[in-house]
């Protein structure tokens, strides 16, 4: 027996929370657990144990994307019953955030590193998205909510939370393709400006714009948020982008919603949040949001803090998350037969592992995810009570 063969049958004894079978390159198959195996790894070449030990999160996702290894279940559940060992030394890819060589997201970095995951094309991400076109977590008020439901839901929910008034102006930073700006013109009657750096998401919201009429109301940049000079807004909003800021430019973050937001104006800040300390997975930076960090809440309140912003309000959508990417790998799947006429089975087998990982993580509660609402300066014009953001 091989000294690789030894150390992958002593790695699966303590890996996964439920009975699972491996099958090895040679056709050996071993059984792990009492009962009936839930799924089934399977090794369709030999992989080192030292690319393992270097690092596991590139090492077996570049595996699976390259069919080196298989699974025979459903990939999600393999991932969630991995995860809710929390003996398993995956369990908890902290040791490994530090292996990331990062470069810092200057402006031009920032531009290349978005570009590389959101102009991918409209289609391809139509294919899987709901009609709005909204890529965050929705917010599900009923079981049998729908994925448009849910995302229109969210919208609303946010648009309630900055107390939006006619005549106001608002900023969303990273507006993706646009359903929240448009969204607050027509309902509210408010000034909105969004910017991005995808070149996909800006021709998207131009046409939109066009299409309901609303050049007086909204109008979309493609520029950085750090190149916005000499504006101010009542009301700034970012779902889903500080992700992407890096850790070294958080402070930067908010010394610019600092600089943009009027005295009393109202931020909503909607991201992906660590529960230790920040960090992401090495596979995730490689492959799929290069330069990204997930903050951790301590670390966001700690940079509000510092730039005496009075924080509202916090809410968790931890599970609403791990529900969306659900909906999102669902409709992926649905979509192979179209998404494989441009894409190749590298490409579909990494956004499977992305999207199911994903939901797995926030089901798990390795990431969470957080909506902070936070004032500039002290505004007693705002509702008293959380009820209005419910109603």
């Amino acid at each position: 027996m091989s000294i690789d063969k030894i150390f992958y049958k002593n790695l699966f004894k303590n890996l996964f929370s439920d009975t699972c079978e491996v099958r090895f390159w040679d056709g050996e198959v071993e059984k792990y657990g009492e009962g009936e195996s839930k799924f089934t790894i399977v090794f369709n070449e030999h992989i080192s144990k030292a690319d393992i030990i270097r690092d596991p999160f590139i090492t077996f996702g570049e595996g699976y994307m390259t069919k080196k290894l298989d699974i025979e279940g459903d990939v999600q559940k393999v991932i969630e019953s991995l995860y809710n060992n929390k003996e398993s030394f995956l369990s908890n890819g902290n040791k490994y955030m530090d292996l990331i060589k990062r470069m810092s997201n200057t402006i031009k970095n920032s531009k290349e590193y978005i570009q590389h995951h959101y102009d991918i094309g409209n289609d391809f991400y139509k294919l899987w998205l709901d009609s709005t076109m909204t890529y965050s977590c929705g917010y599900f008020k009923a079981n049998d909510d729908s994925l448009e439901t849910a995302q229109k839901n969210k919208v609303r929910h946010i648009l309630k939370k900055l107390c939006l008034e006619e005549g106001q102006t608002l900023l969303d930073i990273g507006c993706g393709w646009g359903e929240l700006i448009i969204t607050a013109a027509k309902q509210y009657k408010v000034k909105a400006m969004g910017i991005t750096l995808s070149s996909e998401q800006f021709a998207k919201v131009n046409e939109r714009i066009k299409d309901e009429g609303l050049e007086d109301l909204v109008q979309v940049k493609l520029t950085d948020y750090r190149e916005l000079e000499n504006v101010k807004f009542d009301r700034i909003v970012s779902v889903g982008m500080v992700e992407h800021v890096g850790k070294e430019h958080i402070g930067e973050y908010f010394n610019a919603v600092n600089n943009l937001l009027n005295e009393k104006g109202v931020s909503m800040l909607h991201c992906i949040t660590a529960i230790g300390e920040g960090g992401t997975n090495t596979w995730i930076d490689k492959h799929i949001f290069p330069g990204g960090y997930i903050p951790s809440v301590k670390e966001l309140i700690d940079n509000m803090t510092d730039y005496k912003f009075y924080l509202n309000d916090v809410e968790s959508l931890r599970r609403h998350y791990g529900r969306t990417l659900e909906y999102w790998a669902r409709n992926f799947e649905n979509a192979l037969p179209e998404i494989r006429k441009t894409k190749d089975e590298t490409f579909i087998r990494m956004w499977r592992l992305y999207l199911d990982a994903c939901a797995a993580s926030f089901n798990c509660g390795n990431i969470d995810i957080h909506q902070f609402l936070f004032v500039k300066g002290v505004n007693n014009e705002l509702p008293w009570t959380r009820e209005y953001m419910y109603a």
